[in-house]
């Protein structure tokens, strides 16, 4: 059992990777920490593991989160986890980030949405963690930078497209639904519950931090610039997101090229399904689990193509894709530990 440890493990990011960790068959968990809960034992602070060991809140110091550990998930805060992550690499461990410090390859896309990185040395060696398009270079990978939520769902959804060009890059647009646990689990008045049941809005409307992110991504499969318009919208439900992505088609290109896209996109992809034709996903059968669910719609009146690409924002969109990188770089199958089914009802 190899061991591993977590930084910032009493949010619902660190929640999650605890429930996965804990049934997982060849990992261990050798250290949790929390500055907020220190001290604290795991099952005082979520009962629902209660009876899981006797795991105690820790510090989150370097030194305690490499005690045994061969690789450490860092479910920190944007900025707290680049100013840990250098030392961490130092100790000899494989780190996996959870936050956006370690998603980019420019430092000065990340400083002009976020903040001043600490660490930008480490940025050419970081790996944008979403296996399908880069399962190889995980594989041997000391850093990954897990991807957002959003962009998850997002470059999915677009990423057979781009690939086989049948998409003007320029059109896309990205309209999303999260439920309220991509708040996190801090409080605010904007995911208090008078102000989120029975309501939906828009929020962070043009300027949301995933934007730049999805971006760079698409970029790479288009092999130019691309720039999309991306509104997020928060629902009333705990978890999942549905992305319904629309861009325009290039002349020509009919509904046959779009199936056969995805289909040789994804022909080995463990983690993706592609719904039937006329059938499309919901939050619900992927909830808890580690699937992307995609579908897609060629509107010949329009000349656009409308793809649904759903996910649970807190596995697929977070923990569970964390345990799919580690999995990878630590040489284990890509579904260990992830094998269990949705829980839809």
């Amino acid at each position: 059992m190899v061991p591993v440890s977590i930084a910032g493990a009493s949010g619902y990011s660190g929640f999650e990777l605890i429930r996965l960790l804990s049934g997982h068959p060849q990992v261990r968990l050798s250290a949790i920490t929390s500055r907020a809960n220190q001290g604290e034992r795991l099952g005082d602070v979520y009962p629902a593991f209660r009876g899981f060991g006797d795991l105690h809140f820790e510090d989150t110091d370097p030194d305690t989160l490499t005690r045994e550990a061969q690789l450490v998930f860092t479910a920190l805060p944007h900025h707290a986890a680049m100013d840990i992550i250098p030392s961490l690499l130092d100790r000899g461990v494989k780190v996996v980030d959870l936050s956006a410090d370690f998603r980019f390859r420019d430092a000065s896309v990340y400083e002009a949405w976020y903040q001043k990185h600490s660490a930008p040395h480490l940025l050419g060696e970081a790996v944008y963690g979403l296996p399908e398009l880069y399962r190889q270079k995980i594989a041997v990978a000391r850093l990954v930078g897990n991807p957002g939520c959003y962009p998850t769902s997002v470059i999915l959804a677009c990423a057979p497209l781009l690939r086989a060009q049948l998409i003007v890059a320029e059109t896309i647009i990205a309209d999303a639904k999260s439920g309220v646990s991509g708040a996190g689990r801090g409080l605010a008045l904007t995911t208090h519950y008078c102000e989120v049941n029975d309501g939906f809005r828009a929020y962070k409307v043009a300027e949301h931090r995933h934007t730049p992110e999805m971006e760079q991504e698409l970029s790479l499969l288009a092999g130019k610039p691309v720039r999309i318009n991306f509104t997020p919208h928060l629902v009333p439900m705990s978890r999942g997101i549905l992305s319904t992505v629309y861009a325009q088609l290039e002349p020509g290109v009919n509904e046959r090229h779009v199936a056969d896209a995805f289909h040789a996109f994804y022909a080995s992809a463990r983690f993706v399904r592609l719904c039937p034709s006329g059938q499309f996903p919901t939050t619900l059968q992927v909830r808890g689990s580690n699937y992307c669910d995609l579908a897609w719609k060629v509107d010949p009146r329009t000349g656009r193509v409308i793809v649904i690409s759903v996910i649970d924002n807190l596995t697929r969109g977070a923990s569970g894709q964390a345990v799919c990188n580690m999995n990878l770089m630590l040489g284990f199958p890509e579904d260990c530990g992830l094998e269990a089914a949705p829980w839809q009802p």
